[in-house]
């Protein structure tokens, strides 16, 4: 486990390749590496010889398990290590080649899983968008955070095929929601006061935003809400915030993909996650 003293080789290494790193830079460029504050660790393969070193092997281990760079030796060093602390996250996710090879070390004694998407676009946009964006997507005020939650419970059992409020009555995933709202990273479209398009900005670094949740109301789905409102998260990331704006998709969506490239985004990379 990594702690302060590796923190200049870790953000070195983040921002190599911010977009894939995203997730994580968001987090330890915010707090360090305590991982108290971290709400996780990071590890590197050979602690060794890191420090003033290249960080060749990078993962972080908080509520996703998100393995970031490493060969084969690394990935079994890192699943070595999962297997010890026990399975503690909610699924893996970040760059393919180290997920599904960290997952191919992991399977036997933490499968299965619930699903594994194996192809998934990461793509960015760092200039302007292609399409006009939406002028009525703007930023979710607090007041309005019980008539966005709903919104968001279908995009995550929709997306992600469980119910966000199963475990607790809804209180923790409606504490983040909040706290989406409360950062301005949180947007919506409303209509008669119902939101018909939402989408949020999960992670952002210094250099980059992260957008998730993209959820049109099925009952407005086709009339390019989507688009217009995707684009204007976008706008606001690059033109407002000076970041990239990124995102990842299933590689079946191909509505979605084709979405995206109307937008003005490009793949840059391939997302994997496997969900418990």
């Amino acid at each position: 486990m990594l702690d302060e003293r590796d923190l200049p080789e870790v953000l070195a290494a983040l921002a190599a390749d911010p977009v894939a790193t995203c997730m994580v830079a968001a987090r330890v460029e915010a707090v360090g590496l305590d991982p108290w504050r971290l709400g996780g660790e990071v590890w590197a393969y050979d602690h060794r010889s890191l420090r003033g070193g290249r960080v060749d092997a990078l993962c972080f281990a908080g509520p996703n398990l998100i393995p970031l760079r490493g060969n084969a030796s690394a990935l079994r060093g890192f699943a070595d290590r999962a297997r010890r602390r026990g399975r503690m996250c909610s699924s893996l996710v970040g760059p393919a080649e180290q997920v599904l090879g960290l997952w191919e070390e992991l399977a036997p004694d933490w499968g299965p899983a619930r699903e594994v998407r194996g192809d998934q676009p990461l793509m960015a946009l760092g200039g302007a968008t292609a399409i006009p964006p939406d002028p009525l997507v703007r930023p979710v005020r607090p007041e309005e955070l019980d008539r966005y939650l709903p919104a968001a419970v279908a995009m995550f059992i929709e997306e992600v095929g469980v119910d966000p409020c199963a475990d607790d009555g809804g209180i923790s995933y409606r504490a983040r929601v909040a706290e989406l709202i409360a950062s301005g990273r949180a947007f919506a479209r409303f209509e008669g006061g119902e939101v018909v398009f939402k989408a949020e900005i999960g992670a952002m670094s210094k250099q980059v935003g992260q957008i998730q949740g993209v959820w049109v109301r099925p009952d407005r789905r086709g009339h390019g809400l989507g688009a217009g409102g995707t684009a204007a998260v976008a706008e606001r990331l690059v033109r407002g915030l000076g970041r990239t704006a990124s995102l990842y998709v299933n590689s079946y969506n191909e509505a979605a993909k084709a979405v995206y490239r109307r937008i003005g985004f490009t793949q840059v990379g391939q997302y994997a996650t496997v969900l418990f």
